[in-house]
């Protein structure tokens, strides 16, 4: 099984276990499998709006199991991140919901909500309703000196409706009105992952998300295995075209795959699927499962772009065999 040899998994939520108020198609039973089989189960996410609690119970309420300790939020991370780098007890304005209030409080911090208290940090993350009263609060406060810190960066975030705009578009606000940018918490950078491994004590984890940017990237960051399932952001063709350190260690539907063998991808071929280059376009051969072609037309297209990119025209071709 693909799961063979970890002992951790760090799912993202958004796009790989739910979208919206709706589970992923499969995900509940592939994780009580996977949790059957001896792994722990840590549901890490760049959402900072909803407590541990609040997340764990909408996962309940969707068949997946949880409780508020397998939640790791960039929230927490964060606020880990300023307990670090100011002195207990410190006044943070939290520009975001109940869920960041809560992680600052539990690091030891004061959580306010205007810059006249004297903020020696502002944290922000996405929330519903976020306001420009409060945006406006962390401006001053940011003007003013107090360190920034963002629960992370992701522009967009997949919900039932479609994509719509994340924290990191939120951030633009404060960071333009001030010239400083943020301290990220968030997936792709560290914060968040070394929080997952302190409140899990993984050893051998294995990252499963559905974005090249923020989940398999921060994969890459922390020198760990990546598994992109193709149930949330990323395409086949972001998948074709990714960068080095865009590029997964496993790519599949969705969580299904996890307690299935996971095939040998070797010089283009997987399945019964080959893919070779011919006149500087990529083309694919054979027959078989579209996973398994995805596979190899990326195996194909990683070898040939090397640390670079492979050129979208060049690749479009396979997508059609694909589908």
């Amino acid at each position: 099984m693909l799961i063979d040899g970890y002992d951790t998994l760090l799912l993202d939520l958004d796009g790989v276990v739910y979208l919206g108020s709706h589970a992923v198609p499969g995900a509940p039973e592939a994780l009580e499998g996977a949790r059957g089989r001896g792994l722990r189960l840590a549901y890490v996410t760049n959402n900072a709006s909803r407590t541990p609690a609040a997340i764990a119970a909408h996962l309940r309420e969707l068949g997946v199991p949880a409780t508020a300790e397998d939640v790791v939020t960039s929230a927490q991370a964060a606020a880990r991140l300023v307990s670090e780098r100011v002195p207990p007890g410190s006044n943070v304005l939290v520009v975001g919901g109940s869920g960041l209030r809560l992680a600052v409080r539990d690091r030891g911090l004061r959580p306010v909500t205007t810059s006249l208290e004297a903020p020696v940090a502002v944290v922000q993350g996405i929330a519903p309703g976020l306001s420009y009263g409060l945006l406006s609060e962390g401006a001053l406060a940011v003007r003013r000196g107090a360190l920034f810190v963002a629960s992370n960066g992701d522009s967009t975030m997949p919900t039932g409706r479609g994509e719509l705009p994340g924290n990191g578009s939120m951030v633009r606000v404060i960071a333009t009105a001030t010239g400083v940018e943020p301290v990220y918490a968030g997936k792709p950078d560290p914060p968040l992952h070394r929080e997952s491994m302190i409140r899990t004590g993984a050893r051998r984890p294995l990252v499963v998300g559905d974005r090249l940017d923020t989940d398999i990237e921060g994969a890459t960051n922390a020198g760990v295995d990546g598994l992109l399932v193709l149930t949330g952001v990323a395409t086949p063709l972001d998948l074709l075209t990714a960068a080095p350190r865009h590029r997964p260690t496993y790519i599949a539907e969705g969580l299904s795959a996890l307690l299935e063998p996971y095939p040998e991808v070797r010089h283009g071929a997987c399945g019964g699927w080959r893919a070779r280059w011919v006149d500087g376009v990529l083309r694919l051969e054979g027959d078989g499962s579209r996973i398994d072609a995805l596979r190899a037309a990326c195996d194909a297209a990683w070898a040939d772009a090397g640390g670079g990119r492979a050129e979208e025209d060049a690749v479009k071709t396979v997508l059609a065999r694909i589908g």
